[in-house]
């Protein structure tokens, strides 16, 4: 499914997918509390990086992941 934002088009399939490994990862790691409610800030950080133009699934979920326990440790 794809849906305008501003002038660019979302994969909001693509986008959702990373979220879901990062957030289960981060949520396993103890990093991200374990609720059903969406971490702003994680989703944040994948809707930029697809926004550059990263669409693989995997490597946004693991770079998310590295931005996100980096910024956490800071």
């Amino acid at each position: 499914m794809q849906v305008e934002r501003g002038l660019q088009v979302l994969n909001v399939e693509v986008v959702g997918d990373a979220y879901c490994i990062a957030a289960n990862y981060l949520r396993r790691t103890g990093a991200i509390a374990d609720t059903l409610a969406t971490h702003e800030r994680l989703l944040q950080i994948i809707v930029q990086m697809f926004e550059r133009g990263e669409f693989n699934r995997i490597r946004l979920a693991n770079r998310a992941i590295a931005k996100f326990e980096a910024t956490e440790s800071v």
